[in-house]
């Protein structure tokens, strides 16, 4: 019997025609339906007319200043502020660098040196202060929204890197020498993936798409762009709803939501609830990580679980989910415009059924790294056979199966080496999730102060299912190698996410004891009194001293969110829940709440910058 090679074609490529583009799309639907809504966030709304006079004003102001392939920083989260921002960069032919709203000085600081970037915008204290400032006018309104909006005009370090020719956004995503690497994507790789979003979804006037992933996170590009591209309205979600399932459900049905994208730990406790009544929600596509959850037979929404990187524009795979038909839901096969195909150790085409490193190419690849050098490694000559001449290398291992459709196998990098042996942590997960009362499972690898290596696993357990942490250790022993067996399982109501809704694995290391962790201290002054108290009470529990972590008490990101409103409400300021999620210590919380206490107690210090009100 031939053998068949896993080499898999995406249908109906399409090239890009003039008017294809995003901001074309955009520019028709503004002349056609200037009164629909563009962006919805709560009670605001802006129609296609509005965001376009703003992104227009927004371009006016930088003129001049800013011009073709010149790279922004973009510091600011989901909101109409932000799509305007997108829409006036595209205008101008400048690339879109999204960083969030509280990138940290200092990754912005190194960013600055290793990146050619012309301007900063963001909020008064998120800018670096180190050129010129003017201000933006943008609204002020929305749940993300800040009072000012600045673009500070930075020096370019002459060493920087600049933004490959053609570029029309940039993206971070995280590097294995713990720098992050620039990844830079045409306007053609952008246009074929909102147009598969249309096919897929149907996805045009009248509806309402979620503005709800991360703003550093390149799937929001694709959010904004696949609803502003094709005339439906961007529904701006709260921060509750990425945190909380009760509240996304709301939200859901409150802004009438029919298309939504969500990381795979968003979206899991969603899936393994009965599904709730009452939404209008047609096209759920979930991604981001591996997805352990098939959706049940009451779910009414079309379920799709999709795969990218960010150097192949986000999504490159989809499988629509229908009856559990193996282990676990693959991510699918080729979306138009990709070509992907499995190769071994030695760049050889692998045969159907063979686990091998995932090779993508086709016009949805990004140009490349703001680093030519970080390009030449990763964006190779193609293998013989695959019928293309440059691909990009994932560093996933993945099996294509004979229909085609890609089982994700775990990251490449992400063998650890235990005793003299390679150990895989998804194979350990796999292990773990065979039991039947484990809905899922993270292993994160724990190094200890003299080196040594040891796995450390943390269960979500089956809806009203209490497993036995001792009696999943001892399961694991007769399926994988005694190295690969955890120190210690722990049991977690929910993973905590980081801000990209991916599993927060240094949070969940934290969350635990580790060999040499302080001791007990006592409360000290006001503050730590009365935050302990909270703790307390929103926790339910009296075991709360100075040096007390979140996680460690059982907390989880609805904690946080119940932890941040007690907060607003008892000290009269405001801590975010990111804030309170990456603080975790009782006595570092209590320590950023005097800061910002004297912090609003002080004048204001007057910047030199004219700040235009919205």
């Amino acid at each position: 019997m031939t053998e068949v090679p896993s080499v898999a074609h995406g249908d109906g490529i399409r090239p890009l025609a003039a008017g294809d583009d995003v901001i074309s799309r955009y520019s028709r639907w503004v002349r056609e339906t200037p009164d629909a809504v563009a962006v919805e966030d709560g009670e605001h709304r802006f129609t296609y007319r509005e965001i376009d006079g703003i992104a227009d004003a927004v371009a006016e102001r930088l003129r001049d200043r800013v011009t073709s392939g010149d790279i922004v920083a973009v510091c600011l989260d989901r909101s109409a502020a932000l799509v305007a921002i997108a829409v006036a960069l595209a205008r101008l032919g400048a690339v879109y660098l999204p960083l969030g709203p509280a990138p940290g000085e200092d990754r912005l600081a190194g960013l600055l040196t290793d990146v050619r970037i012309r301007a900063v915008i963001g909020a008064p204290d998120t800018l670096p202060g180190s050129g010129s400032a003017l201000g933006l006018p943008v609204p002020a309104v929305g749940a993300n929204a800040v009072p000012h909006v600045l673009a500070e005009l930075v020096p370019p370090n002459p060493g920087a890197a600049s933004a490959p020719p053609g570029t029309l956004y940039a993206v971070l995503t995280s590097g294995s020498t713990g720098k992050p690497k620039a990844v830079a994507v045409g306007a053609a790789s952008l246009a074929n993936l909102v147009r598969w979003y249309h096919d897929l979804s149907d996805l045009g006037p009248g509806d309402r798409m979620a503005l709800i992933m991360a703003a550093p996170f390149d799937p929001h590009l694709g959010d904004l762009w696949g609803g502003l591209a094709y005339g439906a309205t961007l529904a701006v979600a709260p921060d509750s709803a990425r945190y909380s399932t009760d509240a996304l459900v709301d939200w859901f049905r409150t802004a009438r939501v029919d298309v939504s994208v969500l990381a795979t730990p968003m979206a899991e406790p969603l899936l393994g609830r009965a599904w709730p009544g009452g939404l209008r929600l047609r096209d759920l596509l979930i991604g981001g990580d591996r997805l352990r959850t098939w959706p049940g037979p009451d779910v009414t929404t079309r379920v799709h679980n999709v795969y990218g990187p960010a150097e192949a524009t986000i999504n490159v795979t989809s499988a629509l989910l229908g009856e559990a038909d193996r282990t676990s839901p693959p991510i699918g096969g080729p979306i138009p415009g990709v070509t992907l195909c499995v190769v071994d150790e030695d760049d050889r085409i692998v045969p159907r059924g063979t686990a091998g490193e995932l090779l993508i190419g086709g016009v949805c690849l990004a140009l490349g790294y703001v680093d030519e050098e970080m390009t030449a490694r990763r964006f190779v000559q193609a293998p013989e056979g695959s019928g293309l001449e440059r691909v990009y290398r994932t560093g996933d291992k993945v099996r294509m199966g004979d229909d085609g459709l890609l089982d994700f196998l775990g990251r490449l990098d992400d063998q650890v080496k235990i005793s003299g042996v390679r150990i895989e942590p998804a194979e350990v997960e796999a292990a773990l999730e065979r039991h039947p009362e484990v809905r899922r499972a993270v292993v994160a690898v724990r190094r200890s102060r003299d080196g040594a290596t040891g796995l450390v696993a943390f269960v979500e357990p089956a809806p009203g299912s209490a497993p036995d942490p001792d009696g999943l250790l001892q399961g694991t022993r007769s399926a994988v190698p005694a190295q690969a067996v955890p120190q210690e399982v722990h049991l977690v109501e929910r993973f905590p996410l980081n801000e990209n809704g991916k599993v927060d694995r240094a949070a969940l290391l934290a969350s635990v004891p580790s060999p040499g962790a302080e001791r007990a201290e006592e409360l000290r002054g006001e503050t730590e009194e009365l935050l302990a108290a909270l703790w307390r009470d929103v926790l339910g529990t009296a075991d709360v001293h100075a040096r007390s972590n979140l996680y460690a008490l059982g907390g989880n990101s609805m904690h946080a969110v119940a932890l941040a409103g007690a907060i607003k409400r008892t000290f009269e300021l405001e801590l975010s829940m990111k804030s309170v999620m990456e603080l975790r210590v009782l006595r570092d919380m209590a320590a950023a709440i005097d800061a910002e206490r004297v912090a609003l107690a002080a004048s204001e210090v007057s910047r030199t910058a004219t700040v235009t009100d919205w």
